[in-house]
């Protein structure tokens, strides 16, 4: 897998989990708000499963944001927003 990939990947775990965790909510509330399983969010955050653009789009609903807020780089507008 070229590097860009993984790290968008990564990324994408990343700011997942962040978001989650600013909602203090659990992967399986989470999971609940997406209609996605619970093991299938932890798969996502740590990188193991390649997201498809539809469960994104789940993911970024349950949240209240938009897709690119779960893909682009956190910002420090965003980062203080979150907390």
């Amino acid at each position: 897998m070229p590097g860009g990939e993984k790290n968008l990947r990564l990324r994408v775990a990343a700011n997942i989990r962040r978001l989650r965790r600013a909602l203090n909510w659990s992967q399986e509330a989470l999971a609940h708000e997406a209609g996605l399983h619970r093991t299938f969010i932890g798969q996502v955050e740590r990188g193991e499963s390649n997201i498809s653009i539809d469960n994104l789009e789940l993911i970024a609903r349950a949240l209240k944001l938009d897709a690119c807020d779960v893909v682009c780089k956190p910002t420090k507008a965003r980062r203080l927003k979150d907390i």
